[in-house]
C-alpha cells in the first residue's frame, strides 16, 4: 500500500498597488468543506499539474480563479510550505493526500480591478471557486483562513512583508 503524501499547489500573494493582497471568500463545497462556515477567505491557490513549473501553475491558478492575468512576478519563497489535513477533512482525497505543500509566489496586480472576474474566471472556462473578494491587508490574512493553514499564511505574510509595507 502506498503512504499517504502531500498534494503539490501553488499559492499566490496577489498585490495591487497599495501593498493589499487579494482575498476571495471561498464558496461552500458540499459535506466535506473546509470552511464549516467560518474561515471563507483565502488567497488563490491550486494543484500543480504534472510536469509544470511552479510559476506557471500559480500563473494558471491566479487565472482560473479571478481572471487575472496582469500580473508582474515580485518574489517567491524558497521552501514549499506544507499543513496537514484535519482528519475529517482528509476524506476529500480518499486517503491520497494527507495535506498540502505549496510554492507561494507574491505577485503586482498591474491590470484595473475590472480585470478581476470572480463569476467567469478564464473567461467562462472554470468554475467559479469564490463568491465575493476584498483586497485586505496582509497582517490580517492569517486570521481570515481556516486554522490548520494559519502556520503558513503567517509564514507567507513574513516572507513577503518588504513588498506589503505600507499596508502590513
Amino acid at each position: 500500500m502506498t503512504e499517504p503524501k502531500y498534494r503539490p499547489c501553488v499559492g499566490v500573494m496577489l498585490l495591487n498597488g497599495a501593498g493589499l493582497a487579494f482575498v476571495g471568500r471561498r464558496r461552500p463545497k458540499g459535506p466535506h468543506d473546509f470552511t464549516n462556515g467560518r474561515f471563507e477567505w483565502q488567497m488563490p491557490q491550486g494543484g500543480v499539474d504534472e510536469g509544470e513549473a511552479p510559476v506557471d501553475a500559480a500563473l494558471r491558478e491566479l487565472y482560473e480563479e479571478t481572471n487575472v492575468h496582469s500580473v508582474e512576478v515580485l518574489a517567491e519563497i524558497e521552501p514549499w510550505l506544507s499543513y496537514d489535513l484535519p482528519p475529517e477533512n482528509a476524506k476529500r482525497w480518499k486517503g491520497k493526500y494527507i495535506g498540502q505543500t505549496q510554492k507561494w509566489f507574491a505577485l503586482r496586480f498591474t491590470g484595473e480591478n475590472c480585470e478581476i472576474d470572480i463569476a467567469r474566471p478564464a473567461g467562462g472556462a472554470h468554475a467559479p471557486e469564490f463568491d465575493e473578494w476584498r483586497w485586505e491587508r496582509p497582517s490580517l490574512l492569517p486570521e481570515l483562513i481556516v486554522p490548520f493553514k494559519r502556520d503558513v499564511y503567517e509564514r507567507v505574510v513574513r516572507e513577503f512583508a518588504h513588498l506589503t509595507a505600507k499596508n502590513a
